[in-house]
């Protein structure tokens, strides 16, 4: 059996497209991707606000893109997507993250999986595989749905290096958790590991390829996805195995991947890819593969709202608080989540964006609309100039803080259980 491969690469501003073109023909992504297909790239948001190492960088996306372009797909077959979850504004996330600005300059449709797209039942996509769910068939026992548009599509997933408060690290796999799971997606936390078996799974079943690119230009350690400590660590990967490379990025952050993760070891029992890294071939810059960041991961520092979701969903509160999140007084937890840490947490901590985006990453974040590169030239590498980084940073603490306000609004009339409720009463005056 051929080992499964990984590709790695040290990139800097100035050589980052080049970089990433590279990187996806190293892991063979034409491979793993049919240019007749249409192909989904899975942008990932986990804050809405612009945080280091949280969500899809815009270079990362617009490297894809490009090496897409230069490789012959077919740029009108390929499109953003975007899920949402009550507490994240994916509208907002793409354009504070400026992903939008990126798909909008090449022409891209860019899909909100949750406005005007048809879902169908589980098993109606993926058939008899839903009988070896691990857990989904237990969480939802009347069944769920999926993006209807994803059956017979490539799927390309835009995850960076962190770590994360439920799964230790977060990378490809983890990706999925919110394109493929419908409204009630927070009923899975306390399996979440199985349930990101049971959807590598159906991806498995449903995409006609599959592929990650990972963003390490930034990685984040602590209690991610959001409320972490952001490094620049100038390192990006690929793989058409989603296993494998969540492993080999552990490793990198200093995790052992088959012990400290469960999903990667149920994956790899399962055989739905490897992770084990001493059966992963590091193709690329083999000595990047090898480093050791020491990152003290999620558990150690945890913040008031980590904390408190572990007690929800494993610890003493379980028995007697999990049980609102699956009724119509969920959204108190949503409404909770997005206080703490938009209305709190962001405004308050913004020191911590601030010293990033003094670092070339963060000057050419911050300078993105006045240095993007045209949109038909495939040959730059990179940035070589990123510009300056502002003078003086403004303090926008109150900005941010009644930006939160807005999203806790939306949270709560796009709270599934509410949406239900308004539902049968529409249903109901129609009838």
């Amino acid at each position: 059996m051929n080992k499964s491969k990984v590709a790695i690469l040290k990139t800097s501003p100035g050589t980052v497209l080049r970089d990433y073109h590279e990187l996806m023909n190293l892991a063979g992504y034409q491979d793993a991707l049919p240019k007749d297909c249409e192909t989904g790239l899975k942008i990932n948001i986990s804050w809405h606000f612009f945080y280091p190492a949280s969500s899809t960088t815009p270079w990362q996306l617009d490297g894809v893109i490009r090496a897409m372009k230069k490789d012959g797909y077919d740029p009108s077959k390929i499109h953003g997507c975007h899920n949402r979850t009550v507490v994240i504004d994916s509208h907002l996330g793409e354009r504070e993250n400026k992903h939008v600005n990126v798909t909008d300059a090449h022409g891209l449709a860019n899909v909100h999986l949750y406005e005007g797209e048809e879902w169908i039942n589980v098993r109606d996509a993926v058939g008899d595989i839903a009988d070896k769910f691990l857990c989904l068939n237990d969480v939802y026992p009347k069944g769920f749905m999926i993006p209807k548009r994803f059956i017979g599509e490539n799927i390309i997933h835009l995850p960076t290096v962190k770590t994360h408060v439920f799964t230790t690290t977060t990378g490809a796999m983890k990706n999925a958790f919110g394109g493929l799971l419908n409204e009630h997606r927070h009923w899975t936390h306390p399996v979440i590991s199985e349930t990101l078996v049971d959807l590598l799974m159906i991806q498995k079943k449903i995409h006609s390829g599959i592929f990650a690119v990972m963003d390490g230009t930034f990685a984040g350690d602590g209690p991610g996805p959001r409320c972490m400590i952001p490094h620049v660590k100038n390192v990006i990967l690929a793989s058409a195995d989603q296993v494998a490379i969540d492993a080999v990025a552990a490793k990198l952050m200093g995790f052992d991947p088959m012990k400290d993760l469960k999903f990667v070891r149920l994956a790899h029992e399962a055989g739905l890819g490897c992770g084990d890294p001493r059966f992963i071939e590091i193709v690329g810059d083999k000595a990047a593969g090898k480093e050791n960041w020491n990152f003290v991961g999620p558990y150690k520092k945890m913040t008031f709202a980590s904390r408190m979701q572990h007690k929800i969903y494993w610890g003493p509160f379980k028995k007697w608080i999990e049980w609102s999140l699956k009724t119509f007084l969920a959204p108190w937890a949503y409404i909770a989540s997005v206080l703490y840490h938009d209305s709190f947490w962001y405004p308050t901590h913004r020191a911590i964006v601030n010293k990033i985006l003094r670092s070339e990453w963060g000057r050419l974040f911050q300078n993105w609309d006045k240095v993007a590169l045209p949109p038909d030239d495939l040959e730059t590498p990179g940035w070589k100039d990123v510009g300056e980084g502002a003078v003086k940073l403004r303090k926008e603490s109150m900005k941010y803080f009644l930006r939160s306000l807005r999203v806790l609004g939306l949270c709560v009339r796009e709270a599934p259980e509410i949406a239900a409720r308004k539902r049968r009463k529409q249903s109901a005056v129609k009838v």
